[in-house]
């Protein structure tokens, strides 16, 4: 049983399936899925739009494994602390379904990722809006740009239809105007604009009398002055306007823009004008010659002229419009390209920035390593199109071989089913090897099988604190079930003592009336009310007997318990001392292995070989000599140890030093011997030797 199946726990996962899906989990209402997907698709979800990393698998597998589950449960709780969550969650309450602790982590990433989606909102579905503009367009855009660009082109036209003209010009010997408001008035006159009181009708003249009297003019004037003003004004404009000469004879010049044009024409253009100018010649000769010529002829000219000159402007018209045509395609194209040049430009300079900031964070020496793993990449391009290029020329090469030789070959009916001999050997053979790849994929598919079956560290893990969890809910269940049985044969019994105690009492009620008729009856009566009591007595006496053995066992079994204390107290004391002893001894090996022991020549007191003295943790083989003495005990009164014979590596013999004064005595096969004694040693030796133990 992996999950708690009570109703609290179901209430949970409603609560839980319902808050991710008003969340935007949709995944939620899918029935096919199990609760642990759910809740861990919906953690996941939430921890992704809060944009925190999750280090899962791209790919939905159903049906996970238990070691599957506690992987993706510890992934997930492991991202929990770093989104600052206040609630704690373990990965095995995940995995165990423990939904009520699981319903405050949800509550709080469902309120997270709310948050977070209300802040990135606006500012994704304007980015999304201007990349989508980049690219695309609606149809009502295009019919806005239309719209837009005809109504601009004709906004022009009618600007430069209506454009201000100017129209006469000052003469170059008129007198120079002193005031500013005859040099406005004059300058207004030079395009034609006229303020006075005879071009505006009466409604207009209050209103329009301030801004169009001169200054020299006083600004307010009475109602019969109305007469002399306008008379002095209207003098005055034909005053202004007898220094002016008409612009109509400076519209015959050409100008440089004009020429600029003439000149740019092509070769053949110019030689149209030339033919036209020449025509236009004639024309103006005929017209300063009109008496030479008859009035009907005159007329048929000025027609066929007018006619070709008609023709001549349609013609360029056309031509106009053509040319206008494809210069709006080609602007319009260029536009666009430029629009995505541009966003081209923007993405390379972001991307660009990027890595530079990359760049300046990052090692210089894994850098240099991936400009020259790049390069090694682009050489390695280059030589796989060069490959590609001539594998396709080497195809190429043997297809033609190929049909040459079919070409010269010709029909063969023993090659043919030669082919078809190999060709049918090769099936066979691959029919074989796919049969025997299907047999070893389902072997390793068993084998996969039985290595899931096999419980990982992480597994057992789980399963030892779900036992130890079910465990403790079993003994807390008997625990209350053996509280229950006590109690009620408690209340059985009180019950029997009770209905014992009312069936005497109406016994007694019962039979008082009558045992108090007579003597003898109330006698008999008081015998059997002494029996009664004797036997409740006896009763009561063995409850309580009951009770003190019952307490007596209490208090054995509650000494037995403290007693199992102290040894379970003792016993973790005493690991505690020997994990501690085992350590110290760790570290007294290793600084004795690794000390450099001092080898002391000892005296000897008869025989010629000469022996010496060999420290704890040296083996006799890495010292030269002829008798060593190796210890493996010392104490203040004495030692043991070994002797060898360091040429044939064999023990010849045993040390038993028992004074205190003399170091050791050897029992050789010979004899006894004394190695040495501290009182034939040096200060310094004695000193060496007290310090190494007895060395």
């Amino acid at each position: 049983v992996e999950t708690r199946e009570d109703e609290e726990q179901s209430v949970k996962l409603t609560e839980i399936l319902e808050l991710l899906v008003a969340a935007g989990y949709f995944r939620a209402r899918i029935k096919g899925l199990s609760p642990f997907d759910k809740v861990v698709g919906g953690m996941t979800w939430c921890i992704t739009t809060c944009n925190f990393d999750v280090d899962v698998d791209l790919l939905f597998q159903e049906n996970s494994t238990i070691g599957q589950k506690i992987a993706l449960s510890e992934k997930i709780v492991s991202v929990l602390p770093r989104m600052k969550c206040p609630h704690q969650l373990e990965p095995h309450q995940i995995q165990g379904m423990d939904f009520i602790h699981i319903f405050p982590v949800i509550q709080w990433l469902v309120k997270r990722a709310i948050e977070t989606k209300e802040e990135m909102g606006d500012y994704i579905r304007s980015y999304s809006i201007s990349q989508f503009q980049k690219t695309y367009s609606l149809p009502e855009d295009d019919d806005f740009l239309k719209r837009k660009e005809k109504a601009i082109k004709t906004v022009v036209d009618l600007w430069d239809v209506y454009k201000p003209r100017r129209k006469y010009k000052r003469q170059q010997g008129a007198e120079e105007l002193l005031d500013e408001g005859s040099r406005i008035h004059a300058t207004l006159l030079e395009y034609g604009r006229r303020y006075g009181f005879s071009r505006q009708s009466k409604p207009e003249k209050a209103e329009d009398k301030k801004a169009a009297a001169l200054p020299t003019l006083p600004e307010k004037v009475d109602a019969q002055d109305e007469d002399e003003l306008r008379a002095a004004e209207e003098q005055q404009i034909q005053s202004l306007m007898t220094k002016m000469t008409a612009m109509a004879s400076e519209e015959s010049r050409l100008t440089a823009s004009s020429v600029g044009q003439i000149v740019g024409l092509c070769s053949a253009e110019i030689k149209q004008i030339v033919s036209e100018y020449a025509e236009k010649q004639s024309e103006l000769s005929a017209e300063e010659s009109p008496e030479k010529l008859g009035a009907s002829q005159l007329h048929r000219r000025k027609v066929i002229s007018l006619n070709k000159q008609i023709l001549q402007k349609t013609k360029h018209l056309e031509e106009l419009r053509t040319n206008h045509t494809d210069l709006q395609a080609r602007y319009n194209e260029s536009k666009k390209t430029l629009t995505e040049l541009k966003s081209y430009s923007e993405k390379l300079d972001k991307e660009q920035a990027a890595l530079e900031k990359i760049e300046s964070k990052a090692d210089p020496s894994i850098l240099q390593s991936l400009r020259a793993l790049v390069a090694m990449n682009e050489n390695l391009k280059s030589q796989e199109q060069e490959f590609k290029a001539h594998c396709r020329e080497e195809m190429t090469r043997l297809q033609q071989e190929i049909e040459k030789l079919k070409a010269e070959r010709g029909p063969g009916g023993d090659e043919k089913e030669d082919l078809d001999r190999r060709y049918n050997m090769e099936k066979e053979k691959l029919y074989k090897i796919r049969l025997l790849q299907a047999r070893r994929n389902r072997e390793i598919a068993i084998l996969h099988r039985k290595i899931d079956e096999v419980p990982s560290r992480a597994e057992l893990i789980q399963y030892q604190k779900r036992f130890i969890e079910l465990y403790r809910q079993i003994s807390a269940v008997h625990k209350e079930t053996k509280q229950f049985f006590t109690l009620y044969n408690t209340l059985d019994d009180k019950k029997v003592y009770l209905e014992k105690e009312i069936s005497l009492l109406n016994s007694i009620h019962e039979n008082f009336s009558q045992a108090m008729a007579s003597p003898a009856a109330r006698d008999q009566f008081l015998r059997q009310m002494e029996q009664i009591v004797e036997g409740i007595k006896q009763s009561r006496m063995k409850m309580e007997k009951k009770k003190q053995e019952n307490k007596m066992r209490r208090d054995q079994l509650n000494d037995q318990y403290l007693e199992l204390l102290e040894k379970q107290r003792l016993y973790f004391k005493t690991v505690k001392e020997f994990k501690e002893v085992r350590e110290r001894s760790g570290r007294i090996g290793k600084r004795i292995v690794n000390s450099q022991l001092k080898f002391i020549p000892l005296k000897r007191n008869r025989g010629k070989r000469e022996f010496f003295f060999l420290g704890r943790g040296v083996t006799p083989s890495s010292v030269q000599g002829s008798f060593l003495a190796l210890h493996s005990g010392i104490t203040p009164g004495g030692a043991q140890g070994t002797i060898w014979d360091a040429g044939n590596r064999t023990q010849v013999g045993r040390v038993q030093g028992k004074r205190p004064n003399r170091l050791w005595y050897c029992s050789s096969p010979q004899n006894s011997v004394v190695l040495g004694s501290r009182t034939g040693l040096t200060r310094e030796e004695q000193s060496d030797l007290t310090t190494e133990r007895g060395f």
